[in-house]
């Protein structure tokens, strides 16, 4: 289940007057990215892929956190009833399905850090997973922008880790399969209606 695009919108304006960042203008343009995207593949729910984005980092409600964000917003989305947005919740941060192929801190417990594990271990992604983690690196708080801006952020913010290079080369895994499926350049989709708006920019 997942809630729809009303409630959703509100759910993520709830949390930024909890944790104000530009986390939540990051997840409206993911959204918008990922509901896109699903417009043109013909098995996608433009709904379900809008609001998953919506709410994909939901678990920055509770603070700024690193790694903790994804189980946070998975108990969140969880408590709700949302199972279909709890999985996104837990699945977008690793392009890799490996705890320790994320390279943010693990400021999570014990249990926790067990509990990921073992549910990246015994998942097998689907396209809104593999969606809403290409999505993500598409979007940023100010619009759209190419994957290897965003690869090169994250590195100067990061640094290289082992899993670095695999990291990217899934992610562009995930941006070739959807453009297999819409026969077209993921950024030509993202390029189209809405422009001039601050929400995007045109790549």
């Amino acid at each position: 289940m997942f809630p729809d695009q009303k409630i959703a919108l509100k759910e993520l304006e709830a949390a930024g007057a909890l944790n104000p960042g530009p986390w939540t203008k990051h997840s409206y343009n993911v959204a918008l990215a990922a509901k896109r995207i699903a417009a043109q593949c013909g098995h996608l729910e433009e709904e379900k892929a809008f609001v998953c984005g919506l709410l994909h980092d939901i678990g920055r409600r509770t603070g700024v956190a690193a790694l903790r964000h994804t189980i946070d917003g998975y108990d969140y989305a969880t408590a709700q009833g949302w199972d279909e947005v709890a999985r996104v919740c837990l699945t977008h941060s690793f392009p890799i399905k490996d705890i320790e192929a994320d390279i943010a801190k693990k400021d999570v417990t014990a249990a926790q850090y067990a509990f990921i594990k073992q549910y990246l271990e015994n998942i097998e992604y689907n396209d809104y997973d593999t969606l809403i983690i290409l999505c993500d690196a598409l979007a940023d708080a100010e619009g759209f922008c190419l994957l290897e801006k965003r690869f090169v952020d994250t590195t100067r913010r990061y640094g290289i880790y082992p899993f670095t290079v695999e990291r990217w080369n899934k992610t562009l895994g995930y941006k070739d399969h959807f453009e297999g499926i819409m026969k077209r350049s993921v950024y030509s989709v993202l390029s189209e209606g809405e422009k001039g708006t601050k929400n995007w920019f045109l790549v």
